[in-house]
């Protein structure tokens, strides 16, 4: 029976991405007005589709496409890509499960947090093909980590540092592309 999140873990959760747009604008000299403007939404396990859940993992990361005809324009076609981030709510609660009492739920949410947002960033702006083939992406999961660990230098501390140090040398548990 799959894990969700509870009546305090969701606000947290919605804190950590109101967090991380602010550490993931400061990383990428950016206004967080410009983090804001890249097409996401964060789900929890609860309302996620079935093709969105994934073992394993934190997060997922899925992209769509949406077109848009244009009125004006008979044969115009305007369309855009739009990120879901899918939290896998059962593989964060065991990991914390697992580590307590040394990884809180906090802190990992933030990191879940910043590295699906440098994903999203490094997508939307064309950093990184999201299409890549198998290399690429374990490439990119070492790239985004190492931003990730930077974005989050000026709110480290002791528990933070935990989950930094439990998780970078595993990027596995980071599916991004689908």
């Amino acid at each position: 029976m799959p894990l969700y999140f509870n009546s305090a873990q969701v606000p947290a959760t919605k804190r950590a991405f109101s967090d991380a747009e602010k550490l993931v604008a400061q990383q990428f000299r950016v206004s967080e007005q410009d983090v804001k403007k890249n097409k996401y939404e964060v789900k929890t396990l609860a309302y996620l589709n079935e093709q969105e859940i994934k073992d394993g993992t934190f997060a997922h990361l899925c992209k769509y496409t949406y077109d848009k005809s244009d009125a004006l324009e008979e044969n115009s076609r305007r369309g855009f890509d739009f990120y879901r981030i899918c939290l896998q709510d059962n593989t964060i609660l065991s990991a914390v499960e697992r580590a307590n009492p040394f990884i809180k739920f906090s802190p990992l949410m933030l990191y879940i947090a910043v590295h699906e947002l440098i994903h999203v960033l490094r997508f939307s702006r064309g950093e990184i093909d999201f299409h890549a083939d198998e290399a690429e992406k374990e490439k990119e999961e070492i790239v985004v980590h190492n931003l990730t660990k930077t974005a989050l230098q000026p709110v480290k501390g002791s528990d933070l540092d935990i989950v930094l140090d439990c998780f970078s040398n595993n990027f596995r548990n980071f599916d991004i592309f689908n």
